[in-house]
């Protein structure tokens, strides 16, 4: 039987779910933006907080909305109005979007022989500085012995339409990261500037399947279909979305044994380039929902 419990953890409140032994379990932070902040399977921690990686500038496992990676120099033009967003990246772009800092609220949690899930959620009744539209942000972990489900749902609360693409930051632990894979079906990459802007998108000739090596990515793909696979010495782990249109983010801190890898549905500076943009109309929810599947060695 799976169980539920929320304490407080640093002065921030924790949701915690798990099974009975405590082998498998996810913990939640309410207030760092109802970020993924700690996932364990059978014992083997696959994410988990490490010394000298602040939340506040690594953005671990936060969930990306309105928008994902970064908008050049914070300005975008929509339906003809133009805006200015806060430049938090060095003060030259907005990045990651609105939502990774604020205190979302526990709405329910159902526990059940096979599983357990949480639904959190935020409202945003203020006007953001250069997004300055109402929304509401549902988001609900499901956790089973092998797997973890995580469903984003967005309804626009405004009387406008606004833009939106939908992302999430998760970085991954491995024991010797430098001799783990990642899979995944590639066709098109995208080149960055300086900022880490999106200047053009070329194909891809990478292979479906890599070893990481000593490499330090920091690199944006097309996904030709909605599978990615990381593949480490502890443990196999798929990441699969329920949507059509997929990019994949790749991150690896130096010296450091996590990398990200980020789900998205847009890129850098899609509010400018409108390379999976959508706009949501009033009182209209949309949302993804992305599963992580978890083969333990």
């Amino acid at each position: 039987m799976f169980r539920e419990h929320h304490f407080t953890e640093n002065n921030s409140p924790i949701i915690s779910i798990q099974n009975a032994d405590n082998s498998t379990s996810a913990k939640i932070s309410l207030h760092q933006g109802g970020r993924l902040q700690e996932l364990k399977c059978k014992n083997v921690y696959l994410i988990k907080d490490i010394p000298n990686f602040d939340y506040k500038t690594s953005y671990a496992s936060s969930v990306l909305f309105p928008f994902a990676s970064r908008i050049k120099d914070g300005k975008y033009t929509f339906l003809g109005e133009k805006y200015q967003l806060q430049k938090n990246d060095k003060n030259t772009n907005a990045l990651h979007g609105l939502v990774h800092d604020k205190k979302f609220e526990l709405f329910e949690y159902k526990v059940q022989e096979n599983c357990c899930s949480v639904t959190i959620n935020y409202t945003e009744n203020n006007i953001s500085v250069g997004f300055p539209f109402k929304y509401f942000i549902s988001l609900t972990y499901t956790l089973f012995e092998n797997s973890l489900q995580l469903n984003v749902t967005i309804k626009n609360l405004d009387q406008s339409p606004f833009p939106y693409i939908l992302g999430w930051h998760p970085y991954f632990l491995s024991d010797d990261l430098s001799n783990s894979f990642l899979k995944f079906k590639s066709d098109k990459k995208v080149i960055f500037d300086k900022n880490l802007i999106t200047k053009e998108i070329v194909e891809n000739t990478q292979d479906d399947f890599f070893i990481i090596e000593d490499k330090e990515l920091d690199d944006c793909f097309f996904l030709e279909d909605n599978k990615v696979s990381f593949l480490t010495s502890k443990y196999n782990l798929q990441i699969t979305s329920n949507t059509e249109n997929n990019f994949l983010q790749l991150f690896t801190p130096k010296n450091l044994p996590i990398i990200a890898i980020e789900p998205m549905s847009g890129i850098s500076n899609s509010f400018n380039n409108l390379v999976g943009l959508k706009a949501l109309n009033p009182q209209k929810t949309d949302g993804i929902t992305w599963n992580l599947d978890i083969d333990i060695k």
